[in-house]
């Protein structure tokens, strides 16, 4: 038998869309859902997190455009969820890094761009079960109050929007080494939560934490997800924030890829 080299095995025609395929994409999210500390990771925190904040009774049934606090809570918490559930699920990468598969990974025609889509759309499925569990206690809870439709539509929001994460995941994933990057996603997701103004309004920060805000991963999703409870102009930076950090994690996640499984 022979060995191919790495010369014969890059000069092998790339198959449609680069190498994607559903099947990889169905066994990359069994693989998922079967990890069950990261799936129960991502339904109990959010959860937890709009209990003990969205049910406080000295604020919670204010109004806030179509509804009230409580609800635009709830939807900082399941964003806050989702944001988390999918880069825990790129971050995931980092146990693969360590079994030596990423390196077989050039093996195969799978293009870089094919293989980070792949586990983006694999954490989405993680954010969405993520979100749903905590609209379900909200719901169940009865204090959350906006129109019906409004419970659809800002739960696509978070869905849709929580995408922008799935490649910052697998960035640190590729980044940082396996026994520390769960620990350093948590704390850094957790700065770009209070950077983002998920946590507290941004009307409560000095004047230059409030300019800075508008520059950080979380500014635009957060902005957008409530845009249709609270109303008003859309304000088209939301927009161009959240392209650009979907964007540049992307490019981030595609380069360690490439670096990461540089020799064979």
């Amino acid at each position: 038998m022979t060995t191919a080299t790495t010369a014969e095995l890059r000069g092998r025609p790339v198959p449609p869309m680069g190498g994607f395929s559903v099947t990889a994409l169905k066994l990359e999210i069994r693989r998922l859902l079967r990890n069950r500390r990261t799936v129960i990771f991502a339904l109990v925190t959010p959860s937890i997190f709009f209990l003990l904040f969205g049910l406080n009774a000295a604020y919670a049934n204010q109004s806030a455009g179509k509804g009230n606090v409580s609800a635009f809570i709830l939807i900082s918490m399941a964003l806050y969820g989702a944001v988390l559930a999918t880069t825990s699920g790129g971050a995931m990468i980092s146990i693969e890094r360590a079994q030596g598969w990423t390196r077989q990974l050039r093996l195969t025609p799978l293009s870089p761009p094919a293989y980070v889509l792949t586990k983006m759309l694999t954490s989405m499925v993680l954010g969405f079960v993520s979100v749903l569990a905590v609209y379900i206690v909200g719901f169940a809870t009865h204090k959350p109050s906006m129109p019906g439709y409004l419970w659809i539509v800002t739960g696509l929001c978070v869905w849709i929007g929580s995408l922008v994460f799935a490649p910052f995941g697998l960035f640190l994933g590729y980044l940082l080494p396996t026994e520390n990057v769960m620990q350093f996603m948590g704390f850094i997701m957790m700065l770009l939560a209070f950077g983002g103004g998920l946590f507290i309004p941004l009307s409560t920060y000095p004047h230059a934490l409030q300019v800075l805000a508008k520059f950080t991963p979380l500014y635009g999703l957060n902005q957008l997800v409530h845009w249709p409870l609270t109303g008003g102009s859309m304000d088209m930076w939301w927009v161009v924030n959240a392209v650009a950090w979907l964007a540049i994690f992307t490019a981030g996640a595609v380069w360690r890829f490439r670096k990461d499984t540089a020799r064979v």
